[in-house]
Order: C-alpha cells, then sequence, then structure tokens
C-alpha cells in the first residue's frame, strides 16, 4: 500500500529539514502498533514535500525514490534511570542550551544552540519548548515541558508526534553534558506507554548510554507529575562536530 506524507515547516530541526523525533513520529504512525518501534533515518525529510511511504511488512519512506527512512516494530530493552526531582529540573532551564549566549555560526547574528528547532528552539513561534539542562551532577538532562491545551487531538491528548519529538533533543543534550557534540539523529525507537494529556506540565529527562565508534547511544523518557512513566526512547546519534 502506499501513501504519502508532507512534514510542515514549521516542523524543522536543522535548516530545510524535519526535526528528527517529529518525523520518526510521523512515520512510526503508519505501523498503527501500541508495540514500540524503531525508525531509521537514512536522509533528511524535506519540509512541505511529499513523500512517498510504501507501506508493507513495516513501512519505508520516499522522496523522488531516494530512501528516507524505515520502520519497523520491534523490542526496547532500556533502563530509565529515576529522575531529577521537578525542582531541581526548574531551576536548571536558564541553563539549558537553548539558551546558548555565544553566537551560533549556523545562525549568523542569532543565539542558542539551534534557535528554529521545533524541539529546543527558541524562535520557533510554535515549537516545543523542551529546554533540557544538566542535572545530577551531569549524569541527565531533564525539562519541565510546559504542554498547551490547543495542540491536544480530538481527545484532549497530545499527538504522539510531539512526544517523540520532545523525547530527541535530550539525548543530545545528554551528551552535550559531557561536552560533545553529537551529529544527527540516526535511529530512533520510542514506546509510547500511556497518553499524556494537552496542557498538563511533563518531566522530560535524557541520558547517555554508551559510545560505539560514531555511534553515540541515549536514552529519554517522559514522566507525570506522579512520576508515573508514560514514554521512553532510545536514540542512535551518529558522529561528532565541533561545539560551537
Amino acid at each position: 500500500m502506499k501513501d504519502q506524507i508532507i512534514i510542515p515547516d514549521y516542523c524543522v530541526g536543522p535548516p530545510a529539514m524535519g526535526n528528527g523525533g517529529y518525523v520518526a513520529g510521523a512515520f512510526a504512525a503508519f505501523l498503527e502498533t501500541r508495540e514500540p518501534v524503531e525508525v531509521t533515518l537514512r536522509a533528511p525529510a524535506p519540509l512541505e514535500t511529499p513523500l512517498d511511504v510504501v507501506r508493507e511488512t513495516g513501512a519505508r519512506i520516499f522522496n523522488q525514490g531516494q530512501l528516507i527512512a524505515e520502520v519497523c516494530d520491534t523490542t526496547l530493552d532500556l533502563e530509565v534511570p529515576s529522575p531529577p526531582e521537578w525542582k531541581e529540573a526548574e531551576q536548571v532551564r536558564p541553563e539549558s542550551y537553548s539558551f546558548g549566549d555565544r553566537d551560533n555560526p549556523l545562525f549568523p547574528g542569532r543565539k542558542g544552540y539551534h534557535p528554529i528547532c521545533f524541539c529546543c528552539g527558541v524562535e520557533n513561534d510554535k515549537g516545543l519548548g523542551v529546554f533540557a539542562a544538566p542535572v545530577l551532577n551531569n549524569a541527565q538532562v531533564a525539562a519541565v515541558w510546559k504542554t498547551k491545551a490547543e495542540w491536544g487531538n480530538d481527545s484532549g491528548n497530545l499527538p504522539e508526534t510531539y512526544i517523540w519529538t520532545a523525547l530527541d533533543c535530550p539525548g543530545q543534550f545528554a551528551y552535550f553534558a559531557a561536552g560533545v557534540r553529537t551529529g544527527l539523529l540516526g535511529r530512533i525507537t520510542a514506546h509510547i506507554l500511556k497518553p499524556a494529556k494537552a496542557g498538563e506540565e511533563y518531566l522530560v529527562t535524557g541520558w547517555r548510554i554508551h559510545v560505539d565508534g560514531k555511534k553515540h547511544f541515549a536514552g529519554t523518557a517522559l514522566f507525570d507529575r506522579k512520576g508515573e512513566l508514560l514514554a521512553r526512547a532510545k536514540s542512535v546519534w551518529i558522529g561528532t562536530r565541533p561545539q560551537v
């Protein structure tokens, strides 16, 4: 079966391409499963461009014949560490890399790590505002994510693509906390355990798992105010880049 999907321009990650977490979540939806889903990103997903989706056992996404991503259901072996206290996550917010005070050569005249990013950017008017910062002596990063009721779907819950997005950048920020700037997201495996109501606050965490050559493995998780785990993900970031 063949379908098409378009990534909206505001769901941007690096310039002119979709945010990896959002893109993966949008592609994962084609499997229509409640089990963990693995999305391998083979090439940047362009914005506002019809992409072809071929659904077989899993799904593959193409842009004019170029393979963009491969999607499959899987298992997720991921131990989620205890999160920090909410108060600590709130207090460290100003220290998030999203608010960096150095000029960014990728965005001349603008500050912050990635100002336009749909997940962690401070200049994206439609962005999610996931501003993670180091906690627990740099063992993790965390953000109190303040969602908006207007983001809700017909059931009043956050779209699952938004949850996938929130589970994206904190994985890279966890390596920032160790002085490493990774390359692009290469793969993310996520499992949404329970819906999250739009308009509520949530705690998003990220932590380093291990490094294997050019592959940097990270974990991320989403908790509600009661400390219940709502979603978790394991991501692979490829290569390293100079710190800016």
